[in-house]
């Protein structure tokens, strides 16, 4: 049996998403089997990030610095936003490598059921930055859910008074599919086929 330390580390790793009970005994195996390789670093590393770790004020994206990364990059195209629900989906459209511009994260997405509404999520924080100027397209990468789209033409009312094209992705997302699944042939062409809000 294992001492109450070990235990409380396998009771930790089997909560976070895609581990449960067994996966989560296993990698605590190989953690304390490899110490020097893979337990050391990772502690290292989770120190590191728990030090760190800020939101970024610009945007929302969850990063060691603020600006983030991606807002402090020079090569991102400051004319172009999208507009996603959570950090995972900014994350996985990043990690497509096919939007070149800047991202802006609501944090959800409204739900009437869920009690989340327009002042909940960052929703101001995106119309004071379009209203700023310099911005050309807003893309609304919304999850192709009833929430979502939802969402979406609530945004797009809000930013109909300002001279910036709003898009969103195609419709060929799967219904009820959420990006951060999704791989990125299926995310290219949702990009590329995007189209004005009706």
């Amino acid at each position: 049996m294992a001492s109450v330390e070990i235990e409380a580390l396998t009771q930790a790793l089997s909560r976070l998403p895609g581990l449960g009970p067994r996966s989560a005994r296993r990698a605590v195996l190989h953690l304390i089997k490899k110490r020097e390789t893979a337990l050391d670093p990772l502690l290292a590393a989770l120190e590191q990030v728990s030090r760190r770790l800020t939101a970024c004020a610009t945007c929302g994206n969850v990063d060691t610095s603020d600006p983030c990364g991606i807002c402090a990059d020079p090569r991102r195209d400051a004319r172009s936003l999208c507009v996603v629900e959570e950090v995972a989906d900014l994350w996985a459209l990043d990690r497509a490598r096919l939007f070149p511009g800047r991202f802006h994260v609501l944090g959800g997405r409204l739900s009437a059921l869920d009690g989340v509404r327009p002042e909940d999520l960052t929703i101001d924080a995106l119309v004071r930055r379009v209203g700023e100027g310099g911005i050309d397209e807003v893309v609304l990468a919304m999850n192709a859910t009833l929430e979502g789209q939802t969402t979406a033409h609530y945004i797009a009312d809000r930013l109909e008074s300002f001279p910036v094209r709003v898009t969103q992705l195609a419709h060929g997302l799967p219904v009820g599919g959420e990006l951060d699944y999704l791989d990125e042939g299926t995310l290219a062409q949702a990009l590329r086929a995007r189209r004005p809000v009706a």
